[in-house]
């Protein structure tokens, strides 16, 4: 698999430019959601690159990642002339990157794509080491492949545009790969409180910015190790087992929570699990723990949601059978890949999370 070009934006017009301009296409089509349209489009709308893009819009937020969705962009794709020859720009969050990618990537077997993601999640996470997918059949990112985009342009000006739910959502990615780096990544997100960032303060602007290099870095060298999945890229799922499974279950009862929250909460329940199994050490647990339950707050269920969040587990793309594995730390940076949890086990990583 080719090296994912991941560019931190300093001029935004100037780095799409030379972005768009590094690839030989015939048409140029940029996806965007309800939201982005309104809020992300006018910021690169003028630049002389992005003249005559077709405009393809589809609802926001992840209930719109849907196979209806993905065939929209396909239809507008095919109505627009599109060739194996043209080119897709992904202009959203993690949602429109995802689906845009899968898209693209299926569209007459596959067109070139850029991302450029505009929330927090999705520069850290979403747009870049080229998961693409849909949701399918009550069930997260069933459907998807793995293709790289050209570029990723991690732009700062786009975060201006978030709400304090969205700054949270990404910072739980953010928080997962400092546990997956070392102490003084992390040290750094625990002392740090994302929604100040919208108080205009340029400092904390940066001091923010140059925490997402950090976090992308991490990815990408995980990625770039294991770029479809087989070992240590697994990592990257710590906290996403059981937070499928919040989300799978919180969209199951109409009660939509967003990605980065329950990957907060499976956060939690995880390191819990990594302290029983693993020895995690309990005062760094604890620190994480206090840290989530603050800023993310907590998400309710009773003893008769185990067995449907259990079920989501089992589902979980990683497991094979009845057999449920995790991600699991043994310290920070101390990357336990498949760890197998029997039903005990999980219900009691269920009891804590709902008791504490």
């Amino acid at each position: 698999m080719k090296k994912q070009d991941v560019i931190m934006v300093d001029t935004l017009s100037d780095c799409l430019i030379k972005a768009v301009s590094a690839v030989n296409f015939d048409r140029l089509f940029c996806l965007t959601d309800t939201t982005t349209l309104q809020l992300c489009w006018p910021l690169i709308s003028d630049v002389p690159v992005m003249q005559g893009a077709v405009m393809i819009t589809i609802g926001a937020t992840d209930k719109n990642k849907t196979i209806e969705s993905l065939m929209h962009v396909w239809e507008s794709l095919q109505k627009g002339g599109a060739t194996r020859h043209s080119l897709l720009i992904n202009l959203g969050g993690g949602m429109v990157t995802d689906l845009g990618g899968f898209a693209a990537s299926t569209f007459k077997r596959g067109i070139k794509y850029i991302n450029i993601p505009t929330t927090l999640l999705s520069q850290v996470d979403a747009s870049v080491g080229g998961k693409t997918g849909i949701n399918f059949g009550g069930l997260k990112n069933e459907i998807g492949v793995f293709n790289l985009s050209e570029s990723v342009l991690l732009a700062p000006d786009f975060l201006r545009t978030l709400d304090d739910d969205n700054l949270l959502s990404g910072y739980a990615e953010m928080l997962k790969h400092g546990l997956l780096d070392r102490q003084e990544h992390l040290t750094e997100l625990l002392a740090f409180d994302p929604t100040t960032v919208r108080g205009g303060d340029v400092a904390i602007e940066q001091q923010l910015v140059q925490m997402v290099g950090r976090s992308v870095a991490v990815k990408e060298r995980i990625v770039e190790e294991d770029p479809t999945e087989h070992g240590i890229r697994k990592a990257l799922n710590l906290g996403h087992t059981a937070g499928h499974a919040i989300e799978s279950l919180a969209m199951e009862e109409n009660r939509m929570v967003l990605h980065g929250y329950a990957v907060a909460w499976g956060l939690i329940m995880e390191l819990y699990l990594s302290a029983v199994k693993c020895g995690f050490p309990s005062d760094v647990f604890h620190q994480v723990e206090t840290y989530v339950r603050e800023y993310y707050g907590k998400f309710h269920y009773d003893c008769k949601h185990y067995d449907r969040l259990i079920d989501f587990i089992r589902h979980d793309k990683k497991n094979v059978g009845e057999t449920m594995n995790f991600t699991l730390l043994g310290g920070i940076g101390d990357i336990r890949i498949n760890q197998s949890c029997s039903k005990e086990e999980i219900d009691q990583m269920l009891d804590y999370y709902r008791e504490n």
